[in-house]
């Protein structure tokens, strides 16, 4: 039996609603045998046989539909393979009522939380309406990390990959928020288009997170009432500083340590430290971090052997400040759970574009600039138990 007498399995159906749009249909004849089309709603349906492998037959038609304003997707239903392809939108549907819900959500949980540790003269639990004079340190939170995920959203859109607007993540840590992520929806066209989504959050955020810095280090510092100046018998904990926020208060002649206790840097600083802290850790280059896609389009397929090393690193940085730093299981507890989810994130692996083409060289420094940057932001010991 030759292949124009192939067998099909699964029930019939009719060809009443032939997809009028999309590539042509000899170009899909190409690498993949369609013996019925149909449109169902906005989608362009294609049931056949692949004629290569069933990924490489995906990869080769994506830049067809791609041009033709459609996402394909190569699946099976009722035991037969059918390419799925549905138009391209870069768009907003309607008013993104879970982003704005989540960003209110958000803005409340700095607000209360910058009361709580950052503003000493702030009670939040007796005058809870008080709240809303933190303000400084949550706009300059929500700056930091709307900033970083507002360039991922603007280089998606450039380069026509599906993505969502920001979702903030609101939970009461000393931050008041666990950061915010956008979803991306398509595929990724080439490497280029993986480097520049993935670089232009890092960029962005940390442009942000500088100006904020300069802002917040010229601000007047928070002063601390008498009563709550904490003694020599009271546990606290103190944040590590990373190189870049040093450099930059020693550059401007503004210093974040001081003798009085009584006198705290102003919480918009913080908000800073936020960002370089959250610029640190997407920049860990393993999986669908930030880190993970700029190694992935700068390095191919040899991103998977970094990447095993990555949570190897992490324990051992976590086993150093244990057992020679001696610090306590607290402060060296953030290192152990960024190990395992290092060693998830590289079992999952890294985005893999359908052009695999090599990185221009231009790119390449730049993803090793960024690199550069990320140690900036490192701290090895970013919070610590203090008596």
């Amino acid at each position: 039996m030759d292949d124009a007498e192939s067998p099909r399995f699964g029930p019939s159906r009719t060809d009443e609603s032939a997809p009028r749009d999309g590539p042509s249909l000899e170009r899909i004849e190409s690498v993949f045998r369609v013996y019925e089309t149909r449109t169902e709603d906005d989608q362009l349906v294609y049931y056949g046989d692949p004629r290569i492998h069933p990924e490489r037959a995906i990869r080769e038609l994506w830049p067809a539909f791609r041009k033709a304003g459609y996402e394909p997707e190569l699946t099976t239903r009722h035991g037969e393979y059918v390419i799925v392809a549905e138009p391209i939108s870069v768009g907003i549907d309607g008013i993104p009522w879970t982003n704005i819900l989540l960003l209110l959500a958000t803005i409340c949980s700095t607000l209360f939380v910058g009361a709580f540790w950052w503003y000493p003269a702030i009670d939040p639990i007796g005058n809870p309406a008080d709240i809303v004079r933190a303000w400084p340190f949550s706009a300059a939170v929500l700056t930091v990390l709307g900033v970083h995920e507002l360039g991922h959203y603007v280089m998606s859109r450039y380069h026509q990959v599906d993505a969502s607007l920001p979702y903030f993540i609101p939970v009461p840590t000393i931050i008041g928020t666990m950061g915010a992520v956008i979803k991306l929806k398509g595929r990724m066209p080439d490497r280029r288009a993986l480097f520049d989504i993935g670089v232009a959050g890092p960029l962005a955020g940390l442009a942000a997170t500088v100006a904020v810095a300069i802002v917040g280090l010229h601000m007047p510092p928070v002063i601390v009432p008498e009563p709550l100046v904490p003694d020599g018998d009271e546990t606290a904990f103190q944040l590590g500083i990373p190189p870049l926020l040093e450099f930059l208060a020693v550059a401007l002649d503004r210093p974040l340590y001081g003798d009085d206790p009584t006198r705290n840097v102003n919480p918009v600083v913080i908000g800073a430290w936020v960002g370089m802290f959250v610029t640190f850790l997407n920049l860990i280059p393993v999986g669908q971090l930030d880190g993970g896609h700029i190694l992935r389009a700068m390095a191919g397929d040899l991103h998977e052997t970094i990447s095993a090393l990555v949570p190897g690193a992490l324990f051992a940085l976590a086993g150093y400040l244990y057992y020679v730093g001696g610090y306590g299981v607290q402060t060296v507890f953030i290192w152990v759970f960024w190990g395992v989810l290092a060693v998830i994130l590289a079992s999952a692996g890294a985005a893999h574009p359908i052009t695999d083409d090599r990185l221009g060289t231009w790119r390449f420094a730049v993803g090793v600039v960024t690199f550069g940057l990320g140690l900036l932001c490192f701290m090895p010991v970013p919070i610590s138990i203090v008596q």
